[in-house]
């Protein structure tokens, strides 16, 4: 890993610092840019998200998909995990602490009703959006097997173009039920939002493998890949220090926020982890297979959650804040994971 990718949580928290003080010094800026919108997107952090989700584009190759039959477990877990599990307990949870638990006399006056249903929402769109870039980072440091990675990750985010829309309509349908304050969902503006993060930039990614790979090429693609890698960062780390720019007010005056959304975001992490490593275990998958396949469903696609929640609810909204508090979560809990993943190597048959 690079200094940024090895150092992402500090470079995240140093971002959040750095947009809550510019928030508070100047507002009048941020929103002036909260202003700059199109069709319900705002576009400085448009430009910003594709800035950071084109690089990790362009890293797939959608020709590993022939090899789908090829060792079939570890793929089916991932599939489950990502689709048929994760969504589904990141929402039980954020009903259960926003709905129900941070309910409870002394947590009440720490969480604005108003935003709990939005806080919600933030944690679903997590749940919903499977990792794929940094999935290649964890893979590498649990020597997984790189080219079963890329089969996994092409097939998440095949799934992702058709699945996230009716299971993230779905669920924060049914968030709905639970919450006082109703929240309109503008199926509309999701749907736009996967064409607009995830089916455009995927098209531009296939699109330049197919130009870089040519013969005709005057730069390799590795070349290519290392030249916009630290854009990819860059484009991360503006799009936090905007969001926490937006919310700086929100942040100082409840500073406690940020941790009552971390912890249904630990739980879910770790829980989800469990499960599939045990089952991993259990169906006795090689180390090489199952390490990133337990990772891939524990991290997130988190630039994804960001955009779509910035389009449905706004950059001021709890639904935001909930998408890049988890970008804060994720890193150190994950490089923990692949710690234990490591440590616990010997658990695993060499052969399938």
């Amino acid at each position: 890993m690079g200094i940024f990718e090895k150092y992402l949580t500090f470079w995240v928290g140093l971002s959040i610092a750095g947009g809550v003080i510019l928030g508070n010094w100047f507002p009048e800026f941020f929103e002036t840019i909260a202003d700059i919108e199109f069709a319900n997107v705002n576009l400085i952090v448009a430009i910003f998200i594709w800035i950071m989700i084109y690089p990790m584009m362009v890293q797939i190759d959608f020709t590993s998909v022939k090899e789908i039959g090829n060792k079939p477990k570890g793929l089916i877990l991932t599939i489950i995990v990502n689709w048929l599990i994760k969504p589904f307990t990141m929402a039980a949870l954020g009903i259960l602490f926003f709905e129900v638990i941070y309910e409870i006399p002394g947590f009440d006056r720490l969480i604005d009703d108003t935003k709990s249903t939005e806080y919600i929402a933030g944690m679903i769109l997590l749940g919903v959006a499977p990792c794929t870039a940094m999935v290649f980072v964890w893979s590498q440091l649990t020597k997984g097997d790189p080219n079963y990675t890329l089969v996994q990750v092409s097939i998440n985010d095949l799934i992702m173009i058709f699945a996230f829309v009716p299971i993230a309509g779905l669920l924060l349908g049914m968030s709905n039920e639970f919450a006082d304050k109703k929240l309109e969902l503008p199926w509309d503006t999701l749907i736009i939002s996967v064409l607009l993060y995830v089916l455009l930039p995927l098209l531009a990614g296939i699109m330049t493998r197919q130009i870089l790979v040519g013969k005709k090429s005057r730069i390799t693609l590795n070349s290519f890949l290392n030249l916009i890698k630290p854009w990819s960062i860059l484009g991360l780390l503006s799009t936090v220090v905007l969001l926490f720019g937006f919310q700086a007010t929100v942040i100082i005056d409840q500073p406690a926020i940020i941790g009552l959304i971390a912890i249904p975001l630990l739980i879910q992490t770790y829980g989800i982890f469990a499960i599939a490593y045990v089952t991993a275990r259990f169906i006795r998958l090689k180390h090489e297979i199952a390490a990133p396949a337990c990772l891939i469903g524990t991290s997130n696609f988190f630039e994804l959650a960001v955009a779509v929640a910035i389009s449905l609810f706004g950059l001021n909204s709890g639904a935001a804040l909930a998408t890049v508090v988890g970008v804060l979560v994720e890193v150190p809990v994950m490089l923990s994971l692949v710690y234990f993943v490591n440590k616990t190597k010997h658990l695993f048959p060499a052969n399938d």
